[in-house]
């Protein structure tokens, strides 16, 4: 079978999912076809300490699936870190290069390789107003990756978080509810997160200062927030304006 066609049959049997349940059962046998021993497709979020609807498949021995919710490591897990600053994926190998890694980070990599799994890739799932989450594979202890597959698990664990957000309801749900700021607004915005004061940002944008703090407030009340701190966190969080906008202009 060429590798066309394995995606193809791959997609077909990961879109066909009804339940998570089914997902998961299918995304097993996509990570065996690709090589792979194991799964994860989840949010990154402790799951113990949570009621928002989340997405949690995996096939991990459950003697490390239970450390790593002892260790609420949903949040601190060093391949999870280093999913947020990437858009693509990445094999484990690559970490040191994408993150500092710590004492405890390689300790949770020493105790994950204790456990039986190997190598892994993981499959970035950032989606604005939404918690992070990835898809990760991995082989079982002393297994390396196979290279040829790697294209072939970017595709497979994008489009399975995907089928997840659908069964699980969250598909355009959350994105629905981020508040719509008029262009204006976000400019003032862009500014104040740049630490312009109003009569800066009235120069440069050619209007008065009042008008500047009108769009500020105006702002915050779409949030529900009255700090311009907190108003800059959340735009930033749901995608609003990004790092770029405020560091590149």
């Amino acid at each position: 079978m060429d590798g066309l066609a394995t995606i193809e049959e791959l997609i077909r049997a990961l879109g066909g999912a009804t339940t998570l349940d089914e997902l998961a059962a299918a995304l097993g046998v996509a990570a065996g076809t690709m090589g792979f021993r194991y799964f994860a497709l989840t949010h990154h979020i402790d799951v113990r300490r949570t009621r928002a609807p989340v997405i949690r498949l995996h096939n991990y021995p459950k003697q490390w699936a239970d450390y790593f919710d002892d260790h609420e490591l949903g949040v601190r897990d060093p391949v999870h870190r280093a999913s947020h600053l990437i858009g693509a994926g990445f094999s484990w190998s690559q970490l040191p290069d994408l993150i500092r890694l710590t004492p405890s980070d390689r300790r949770v990599l020493a105790l994950a390789r204790r456990a039986g799994i190997g190598e892994g890739y993981t499959v970035p799932a950032n989606i604005p107003g939404e918690m992070h989450g990835s898809c990760s594979f991995a082989t079982d202890r002393a297994v390396p990756l196979e290279p040829g597959m790697l294209p072939l698990a970017q595709w497979t664990g994008a489009f399975a978080f995907e089928c997840a957000r659908r069964l699980r309801g969250l598909r355009g749900g959350r994105q629905r509810m981020v508040p719509r700021l008029t262009d204006r607004q976000r400019q003032c915005l862009i500014w104040v997160a740049q630490s312009k004061s109003d009569w800066e940002i009235g120069i440069i944008l050619g209007i008065s200062p009042e008008t500047v703090r009108q769009h500020v407030r105006d702002a915050c009340a779409r949030y529900g927030v009255s700090k311009r701190t907190s108003l800059v966190i959340r735009a930033l969080y749901d995608g609003t304006i990004s790092f770029s906008d405020i560091f590149w202009r």
